[in-house]
């Protein structure tokens, strides 16, 4: 299933090549424009303007929280008529030490608000945390992406895995544009790993 666009693209590859391109310029410009370094850090408020920012060429729900269930494998994502609940639970949750950080990462993927591009804005997200809470970020092009979709697959039952794999790849080198666009990359992304069940809404 293609996702309706705004590019009226109807072929899937096609739709995903362009997405890829078009999040990646969008990513760029939200760092170098100062913009990103102006939200709130841990606030689903600044999640959505992430994601509003980097899709809204693209799809016309871009920053907008699903009105669809969405399961990926056998787990499903919190259902809709529980999200704002949770999405409510996740903004007052600790953002003190690294360990509570990843929980709220690990929270935040459960809930998966919006009905695409989920990873790659939250890992925008969880840096954003990162650097102001504690000086770092990830260095995406340290994490091993097979061992980091199987770790986030598993987190809400135990997150020990993604926390270590994360806290080896910490960097103080929070300014290198490398290392921020890294974790743009789509391969990142559940997105062609597990196929996506959705279930409008009655």
């Amino acid at each position: 299933m293609v996702l309706d666009n705004k590019l009226g693209i109807t072929e899937s590859a096609e739709l995903a090549r362009e997405e890829e391109k078009i999040s990646k310029k969008k990513a760029l410009e939200l760092f170098e424009s100062g913009v990103l370094n102006s939200l709130e850090a841990g606030k689903f408020e600044s999640l959505s303007q992430i994601h509003k920012y980097l899709f809204d060429e693209i799809y016309d729900f871009a920053g907008e929280v699903r009105n669809i269930n969405i399961a990926k494998g056998n787990f499903r994502f919190a259902p809709v008529m529980y999200l704002k609940q949770s999405l409510e639970h996740i903004d007052n949750m600790p953002q003190s030490t690294y360990e509570e950080i990843i929980e709220k990462y690990v929270e935040m993927n459960a809930a998966h608000p919006f009905r695409e591009g989920n990873g790659r804005s939250t890992r925008i997200w969880l840096d954003l945390i990162l650097k102001k809470e504690l000086g770092k970020v990830v260095n995406w092009s340290k994490v091993d992406k097979e061992d980091y979709l199987l770790a986030m697959e598993r987190s809400p039952i135990k997150d020990i895995e993604i926390k270590e794999l994360l806290k080896h790849a910490l960097t103080s080198d929070i300014d290198n544009r490398d290392v921020y666009m890294k974790g743009i990359d789509a391969s990142y992304c559940y997105e062609g790993y597990f196929a996506y069940k959705t279930s409008e809404l009655k």
